[in-house]
């Protein structure tokens, strides 16, 4: 089986990697890089630890030349990308593979946890074969929102997290409690602030446990949102600077989970690879339970709580009918969760034909909407590459290599230093 993935950031290389391994036994992988701001480096691709048979960059346009040109070298393409990615990338396939009867089945889904935006990221994600979902209670709101537009909802497939796994939770020595940090919630300086000396207040008031703030990227690295405020640098400024049983650590979030008895997170996806493993886990109810941060997706869960409640030594009870409801398979039964993509897969493939790829989205049914997302990845409104569009007359050469390279660290320099200056002095 010859599986593509295209990716367009750390995380959701993991995803679709993972996801193509769990869908698709004994597989040939290739993995397409989306070029742009948060394209993973290679320290980044090193600690998501997934490996394929070949990987490099692309831009859209160059994907779908070789999707055109290599169209019977590929089984499976997931779609490991943001809505309005996907939604180019279905019309651009749509176009290089009419009137062909056989194609690849087309894949997409979500990379975690769907706290915002759901109608507008599930529409541009209709048209793929599969649309995934990483719970039974996603799959029955993923249905309601297509068949409440009078789309096809036949694609809606559950399934579950492709990352969840590793042992069960064995108490460690020391006591280890991990913040699991996230890019983008909170987004204020005051509030990151906020929960970094929260944390290390608890590591002053816990001196006989080990506190760590696990980190997603390395300043001057994006991952799939924008990091502006980094708490590496904002740790800098801690007064007193850090106790000795306080540490930053990166690496894979299910080796640190290996050595992790409290896992505190505002709202991030590694509350369920914790929740999964049976590790006791806190959602942080401090700054509001909101839409804003995500963490209303737990409500009902059982593990929100506050530093108040942890600082007295609060370990929280998850509730076992919405941890059931979420992919989160705990009491076993993780592989099954995968049955019904295989079989659907399967089923495709051998069909004699496949129908074109149909997105909701068309000329008719957002004119005002759909030109945009295509002109965004440099393809026209029939999803043909726009003039001068990247990659679109000849390979990229080592020197225009080099200049994306450039480019890219200039806008990941601007978002993280220029950007937040300038806004400093507008509020001036």
């Amino acid at each position: 089986m010859r599986v593509a993935v295209l990716a367009d950031s750390d995380t959701r290389w993991k995803w679709g990697a993972l996801t193509a391994n769990r869908i698709v036994s004994d597989s040939r992988l290739s993995g397409f890089l989306l070029r742009g701001r948060a394209t993973p480096t290679p320290r980044q691709l090193q600690e998501v630890g997934v490996t394929a048979d070949s990987l490099r960059e692309v831009t859209a346009v160059e994907f779908l030349r070789e999707m055109e040109r290599e169209v019977e070298e590929y089984d499976v393409i997931v779609l490991a990308l943001v809505g309005g990615a996907v939604q180019a990338m279905l019309h651009g396939l749509a176009r290089v593979w009419q009137d062909r009867p056989e194609r690849p089945v087309v894949v997409t889904g979500y990379v975690g946890v769907v706290y915002e935006k759901l109608a507008d990221g599930l529409l541009l994600r209709h048209g793929a074969d599969l649309v995934l979902a990483n719970s039974r209670q996603d799959a029955e709101r993923f249905r309601a929102v297509y068949e409440g537009v009078g789309a096809d909802a036949s694609g809606v497939t559950e399934t579950a997290l492709p990352f969840l796994g590793g042992a069960d939770y064995v108490p460690n020595d020391p006591y280890t409690v991990v913040f699991a940090a996230q890019p983008s919630v909170p987004e204020n300086r005051k509030d990151r602030t906020y929960l970094l000396e929260r944390l290390v207040q608890h590591a002053k008031l816990h001196p006989e446990r080990e506190v760590l703030l696990k980190l997603r990227s390395r300043p001057g690295e994006h991952t799939t949102h924008i990091e502006e405020l980094p708490y590496q640098k904002l740790a800098q400024r801690i007064e007193g600077g850090l106790p000795s049983n306080f540490r930053l650590v990166y690496g894979n979030m299910g080796e640190v989970l290996d050595r992790t008895d409290l896992l505190v997170t505002v709202s991030s996806t590694a509350a369920l690879e914790s929740l999964h493993r049976r590790i006791p886990t806190v959602v942080l109810s401090d700054l509001g339970v909101r839409e804003a941060l995500g963490n209303h997706h737990f409500i009902g869960s059982g593990c929100l709580a506050s530093w108040d409640e942890l600082d007295e030594g609060h370990r929280p009870e998850p509730d076992t009918t919405w941890v059931a409801r979420q992919g989160v398979a705990a009491e076993g039964g993780y592989e099954r969760a995968f049955d019904e993509a295989r079989a659907r897969v399967r089923k495709l493939l051998t069909a004699e034909s496949l129908a074109p790829i149909s997105p909701y989205y068309t000329l008719t049914t957002a004119p005002g909407y759909l030109p945009g997302i295509l002109a965004r990845h440099h393809l026209d409104r029939d999803g043909s590459p726009l003039p001068g569009a990247p990659g679109a007359d000849k390979e990229p050469g080592p020197v225009r290599q080099i200049v994306r390279r450039a480019a890219r660290g200039a806008y990941r320099h601007g978002v993280q230093r220029v950007a937040p200056v300038i806004r400093r002095m507008g509020e001036l």
